[in-house]
């Protein structure tokens, strides 16, 4: 396992593919770990030098005290690029992940060459709903809201014909560490870039879940309208997570899409 301490964090990485491979970066969502890509990885490691990662308060990752702002978690990604010597990559992000990505592509927009945005917005939640979530992890666990998030991630299908693999998914999500998740809570809680994501420049693929009860597909679907050029597409019978219910046919939009725009 890969490990480096950046900003006094430590992160664990994972590294897939030729080392002179085109760079492509995944940002994973609230409560998992970089294990939610493995599907995807799979199917692009082949063409792509893939770098997954937990970001802080999450997997194998240290977990700092106190509430996480989202340039914690854009500073944590510049320092792994910069320590694996990464200077142009393309950026793929899903929930929080996506919000990281979005505040990336808006900070240093000349590293990207193309940026993926799976079911997120600039702007996700509000703050009573995430201060409820947070005081609930923070006072009764992460078992107290495990049945929940588990309908909001994966669409009615997966849950009533993949019960397995929704128990193990579950078990990850309980075995995440509480606080590092409400630290992570905040950063959705304080984070709002609506007025910003205009100026996003980068070649754009914004993907949404048809069954996704966290990111609705409306509020993806306004993502994609504040990006110019940006590409909408809808994957039916998806939740939350498309990486885990359908990754070939997300690593397949993913490839496409990364070919169009020269990323290898």
């Amino acid at each position: 396992m890969d490990c480096v301490r950046i900003n006094d964090v430590l992160l664990h990485y994972r590294l897939a593919g030729s080392a002179d491979a085109p760079v492509l970066a995944l940002a994973n969502s609230l409560g998992t770990d970089a294990r939610i890509w493995d599907g995807v990885i799979e199917a692009l490691s082949s063409r792509y030098r893939v770098l997954s990662y937990d970001k802080r308060g999450h997997g194998l990752s240290d977990t700092p005290p106190g509430d996480y702002v989202l340039d914690d978690h854009i500073n944590d990604l510049a320092g792994l690029l910069d320590y694996l010597d990464v200077e142009q990559l393309a950026l793929a992000g899903v929930s929080v992940g996506g919000l990281i990505a979005q505040g990336f592509a808006l900070r240093d927009p000349e590293r990207l060459t193309a940026l993926i945005l799976c079911d997120t917005a600039p702007k996700v939640g509000d703050a009573s709903g995430w201060n409820a979530r947070i005081d609930t992890v923070r006072k009764d666990g992460l078992g107290a809201i495990a049945d929940m998030v588990m309908d909001r991630w994966f669409s009615p299908g997966f849950q009533q014909q993949r019960p397995d693999e929704l128990a193990m998914w579950r078990n990850l999500f309980l075995r995440s560490n509480a606080e590092g998740y409400a630290a992570t809570c905040a950063t959705l809680r304080d984070t709002d870039l609506t007025a910003q994501i205009g100026a996003i420049a980068v070649p754009t693929l914004v993907v949404a879940g048809a069954a996704d009860r966290s990111t609705p597909v409306d509020l993806v679907r306004t993502c994609a309208e504040a990006i110019a050029g940006a590409r909408f597409e809808i994957l039916d019978g998806v939740g939350h997570i498309p990486s885990i219910e359908q990754p070939a046919a997300l690593a397949a939009l993913m490839e496409q899409f990364l070919k169009e725009n020269r990323h290898g």
